[in-house]
């Protein structure tokens, strides 16, 4: 019984041990010279999926290929769904002379108010099914919701996709932004708009950023937070993916 007891004291002051080492904050964040490990990406990196049951007519850029907002990236063979909305758009039209017809008719007596509601409905209906078509026929291209390149093309022209079907992933080329988690005691001196500098592995120089976020709480445990900053260097200089360490005048 003894022997127990202290087995399950043993067990408890482990415990106890174990609790105040997880309950510890963790000091681990940045290097011996208050370097802050992190890396590179963009702002939208986007996969661009189908709307539509379609064939691609046209995926012109292929990976690395640089692009303008707006610029077409996809475009389907929507023959079919144009003749759809030409035959909603001439339903609509003998819709809209009917309705004036039997108005007409109306105020000479020789119909009643039920077949003016009647076409009056049609209308409606039909001008719902011109609606429909129009927006159908609009996701025929797909535009390029921002400046960017491409990573990778997931589809080929000629191929038959349906709504989900993942297209082409993009990234846009603007100003790339760091994120890092560093001691929460930094944001004394750590503020939107601070400047630091960027020392990048892969091209083994530093760059200037700036602070443009701070988290929006801090974590109880690590005493840490997240705080997110944008590269200042030139045009096609850097790229998504790379990694360095970030480095802020005064703080350890």
């Amino acid at each position: 019984m003894l022997h127990a007891a202290r087995i399950a004291g043993l067990a408890a002051l482990l415990a106890l041990a174990a609790g105040a080492q997880a309950a510890t904050p963790d000091t681990t964040l940045t290097d011996k010279d208050g370097r802050v490990r992190t890396q590179l990406s963009a702002r939208n990196d986007v996969v661009i999926s189908s709307e539509l049951s379609a064939k691609i007519a046209s995926l012109p850029l292929r990976e690395g290929d640089a692009f303008r907002a707006g610029q077409t990236l996809v475009s389907f063979d929507c023959t079919l769904f144009q003749a759809q909305l030409a035959k909603a758009r001439a339903t609509n039209e003998a819709a809209q002379q009917t309705l004036a017809v039997n108005k007409r008719l109306a105020e000479l007596n020789s119909v009643g108010r039920l077949e003016v509601d009647q076409a009056e409905a049609k209308v409606k209906e039909s001008g719902a099914e011109v609606a429909y078509m129009q927006a159908t026929v609009s996701k025929c291209q797909i535009p390029a919701p921002f400046a960017g390149r491409v990573v990778k093309r997931v589809a080929t022209a000629q191929q038959y996709v349906t709504p989900g079907t993942q297209l082409i992933a993009i990234i846009d080329s603007g100003e790339l932004e760091v994120q890092m988690i560093v001691p929460s005691r930094w944001l004394a001196s750590v503020k939107n708009g601070t400047r630091f500098s960027v020392q990048v592995d892969e091209l083994g120089k530093s760059f200037p950023a700036r602070v443009v976020r701070t988290g929006a709480r801090i974590d109880p445990v690590s005493q840490s937070i997240q705080i997110t900053g944008v590269m200042e260097a030139p045009a096609g200089t850097l790229l998504p993916g790379m990694s360095g360490w970030a480095v802020f005048a005064g703080t350890k």
